[in-house]
């Protein structure tokens, strides 16, 4: 059983109070709403209709038992079960039976309400782990500082004054993220497409001399192939890509596909682990977590306990192509180069290394397939009616198409991008970090407000104290 606070928290300025929840609003349940995916897909309707996780569908109107399901008025409270955060409604809502319709009585503040349940921990009061509930019950128990209704109109002023600049602030932040993403998927279009740096045939015209084509580098590279085959029987020529649906490439440039520039792919295997990172001196296998674009966590592992089943032939190394042949429809087709490995954590079924032949590239390899070009070939040849899971297999791996710049131009473009992208990275660094601190610095703000036990906070800052305001 929790430990559920059911007395006072702790002392409360001059002419403040403590009440339990249920005595300080109106609590009402919201009615499921009975919407089948059709209807949903199919029909849209006035209000918003709000479950545990917010808006979820909106509706004209429902009625039950010949009464109309709750709908929540402008400006009171919603509260969800699952998700215990509370927000004021802007305009009339229908909610459903995860979420609570918080209406004040005469005299207090729906917005001062709102702002205090937001600032303090719920989870005492939460029951469930799998699906966490808020029972009406139990938030009834919740217990709410009661100031007078002048003080809390100046603390909900003083809040929305405070949080507006803040909002703004965030939602700027948010902008410079978005346009992060988008810049980076800009430098690796250019680079596929041969606009990033100067081609080798400019360079070459220019300085009067001769360079290694695309076509010419491709034909040294599956020479090559053919040299170092290993495989069993007899060796056979890879298909050249059917170019007829791409676009023309720079002059100097060629059409490959995997089979042409893979000696191999290597996969390890699945089985029961012990659902933690391996530590010291024990062995993992990796999750499909482990890899996503352009990053590596080894943690994203399981502990290998059955000493039988481990491969050292599995273990992933520095300089490692991963490659994640299964995953969410964004995420399949995700590789990296492993830049550090600290722990020992094999390749799983999910999780393939490719082995790249002769003179190609591994960093302009993970440019392609991380490109829009690379994707669009990627969700092209994978497998699978969810979205939840795609699959590539190997034998369609080998048929993703790259454009094939020569050697030196291939170095060029790598170093440029890495460059940018490196650039783009440290943004995005300082601005994550940035959007935690607007985090903590909001608590922060709502803490000072309704300390319940220094008077000479609270009248600071309803009274002008701007400190927290960054001014």
């Amino acid at each position: 059983m929790k430990d559920v606070p059911l007395s006072p928290a702790g002392n409360l300025p001059n002419g403040w109070c403590w009440t339990k929840l249920g005595d300080y609003v109106e609590n009402h349940d919201g009615r499921r709403v009975p919407i089948s995916r059709k209807d949903r897909e199919s029909r849209s309707g006035q209000f918003p209709y709000y479950g545990a996780s917010g808006v979820i569908d909106t509706i004209d109107g429902y009625t039950h038992d010949g009464e109309f399901a709750l709908i929540g008025e402008d400006g009171a409270n919603l509260l969800t079960r699952s998700k215990p955060i509370a927000f004021l409604t802007k305009g009339k809502v229908w909610v459903n039976n995860h979420a609570h319709v918080l209406k004040c009585r005469p005299g207090y503040s729906n917005a001062f309400l709102a702002y205090y349940i937001n600032s303090i921990d719920l989870s005492p009061y939460v029951t469930g782990t799998a699906q966490p509930k808020l029972s009406q019950a139990m938030m009834n128990k919740i217990l709410i500082p009661v100031a007078p209704p002048h003080k809390q109109e100046e603390i909900v002023a003083q809040l929305d004054k405070q949080f507006s600049r803040l909002d703004e602030a965030v939602a700027n932040l948010k902008r410079v993220k978005a346009n992060l993403k988008r810049y980076k998927a800009a430098v690796l279009k250019a680079a596929v497409e041969g606009r990033f740096v100067p081609t080798d045939a400019e360079l070459a015209h220019r300085d009067c001399r001769s360079y290694e084509t695309g076509a010419q580098l491709l034909k040294r590279v599956l020479e090559t192939r053919r040299s170092q085959w290993k495989g069993r029987g007899k060796y056979k020529e890879p298909n050249a890509p059917d170019t007829t649906d791409l676009p023309e490439l720079p002059q100097g440039w060629a059409w490959g596909c995997c089979d042409q520039i893979l000696a191999s792919i290597e996969a390890g295997a699945s089985f029961k682990c012990v659902e933690r990172p391996p530590e010291h001196g024990e062995t993992g296998v990796l999750k499909v977590s482990a890899v996503s674009w352009g990053t590596f966590d080894e943690c994203e592992s399981k502990t290998c306990v059955d000493t039988e089943r481990i491969e050292e032939d599995y273990l992933v190394q520095v300089g490692d192509f991963l490659f994640s042949r299964a995953n969410t429809i964004d995420l399949v087709g995700a590789c990296v180069i492993v830049g550090a490995v600290t722990k020992r954590v094999m390749l799983s079924d999910k999780t393939l290394r490719f082995l790249l032949i002769g003179p190609f590239t591994q960093s302009w390899l993970l440019i392609c397939l991380r490109s829009k070009l690379g994707r669009q070939e990627i969700e092209r040849l994978a497998t699978g009616n969810q979205d939840s899971m795609r699959n590539i297999g190997q034998d369609r791996i080998m048929q993703i198409r790259v454009p094939i710049p020569p050697l030196v131009e291939q170095e060029r473009i790598v170093a440029e991008v890495e460059r940018c992208l490196s650039l783009a990275r440290a943004a995005e660094t300082e601005v994550d970090a940035n959007l935690k601190h607007a985090q903590a610095l909001r608590q922060s703000v709502m803490q000072r407000a309704f300390k319940p036990n220094d008077e000479t906070c609270v009248n600071n800052f309803t009274g002008g104290d701007r400190s927290a305001s960054g001014e």
